[in-house]
């Protein structure tokens, strides 16, 4: 099976110079995943603000370099990638901003920012050819060209303004969009749209998709396989379902316990719990990162750095409550995940 994009066991500190660990902030640690050229697949990567998602976007897309590790391109480092290949790499891989309106200038209409691609790319030879590609594009994600082209960013509103960077990326016939939080900034009744349009770009176009999102239930709606961060590194890992409704990190229980139903008589079970004073205070220093916060801690928690164990064949978990269960490395993340023909079969 070719892999398209792969992360292996990137790393990304900010600051504390080269030679100080003072002040150093780990955004992203030995994080691994690797998205392949066949089946299409959409993978959600899930984290309360701070957990490093916008920070891994940024190093899948060769925006940021990794202070370890490396991101792959077919095989390549993208830092050794020739003209050739970096041109197959920006169109091949695509990206969906979560605020778009700071993708557009302002003194430039909409048709601008689908023009771009177009002439750079050489996917139309005249200009009668460029704008029924556009006209063509815009229909595929539920716009009408004629309320649309000729416009400014500040005439249209925030869900169309998204659509049109769905249509941008599309217009290049990506293998993989990285989305990220693509619906956090347009209201609810546009977010059911989005999301449609991303599940369409998957199904239709066979184009795959990394949704990053703080948000559980769209990730639980439009993935096949899901992986939760916290502070960086992976805490739980694998079929979307499994891990949606029956999660076993006691960090993805207290994110889905957190989300509200409207349901008056709900007992919520996951809330995060406070030490009791007679309890023995672990050093978390080099142990798990969730330490300080979990119900479950024990004192290995606060010694060691718990590994990945996969717990059935479609999840991880990084969990010494589950060290009874095979280890995993954490390049291996992907044997795990489920296809879409076996996701929809469950």
């Amino acid at each position: 099976m070719a892999t398209l994009l792969e992360a292996r066991h990137i790393t990304k500190v900010f600051g504390g110079g080269f030679f100080q660990t003072r002040n150093q902030t780990v955004a992203v640690e030995d994080f691994s995943l690797a998205i392949a050229d066949e089946p299409p697949s959409i993978t959600a990567v899930v984290g309360e603000s701070g957990s490093g998602k916008t920070t891994l976007a940024r190093l899948l897309l060769g925006v940021t370099a990794p202070t370890r590790g490396a991101v792959l391109y077919r095989g390549r480092d993208l830092t050794t990638l020739n003209r050739e290949d970096r041109r197959g790499f920006l169109r091949d891989i695509q990206v969906i901003f979560q605020d778009p309106y700071e993708v557009y200038n302002p003194f430039y209409k909409i048709d601008h920012v689908l023009e771009t691609p177009i002439k750079e790319f050489r996917l139309a030879k005249s200009a009668d050819e460029v704008r029924d590609l556009m006209e063509k594009t815009l229909r595929a994600v539920g716009l009408r060209p004629e309320e649309t082209l000729g416009r400014f960013p500040h005439q249209l509103s925030g869900g169309q303004r998204q659509r049109i960077m769905v249509a941008r990326a599309l217009l290049l016939h990506p293998r993989l969009i990285i989305a990220d939080e693509p619906v956090s900034m347009v209201d609810a009744s546009l977010r059911a749209t989005i999301l449609d349009n991303l599940r369409e770009l998957n199904r239709q176009f066979g184009i795959s998709i990394i949704y990053i999102t703080h948000d559980l239930t769209t990730a639980y709606q439009i993935s096949e396989n899901i992986v939760v961060l916290y502070r960086g590194s992976v805490s739980e890992a694998g079929d979307v379902q499994k891990v949606v409704r029956d999660p076993q990190h006691p960090y993805t229980r207290l994110l889905i316990g957190s989300v509200p139903l409207p349901d008056p008589d709900r007992v919520w079970t996951h809330r995060m719990r406070v030490p009791d004073e007679d309890q023995p205070a672990f050093p978390i220093h080099g142990g798990c990162k969730f330490a300080d916060r979990c119900p479950s801690m024990m004192e290995v928690c606060g010694q060691r750095v718990p590994p990945m164990f996969q717990t059935d064949p479609h999840r991880v978990a990084r969990c010494f409550l589950y060290q009874s269960a095979p280890k995993i490395e954490t390049e291996k993340l992907g044997d795990v995940f489920v296809s879409r023909s076996a996701s929809a079969e469950s």
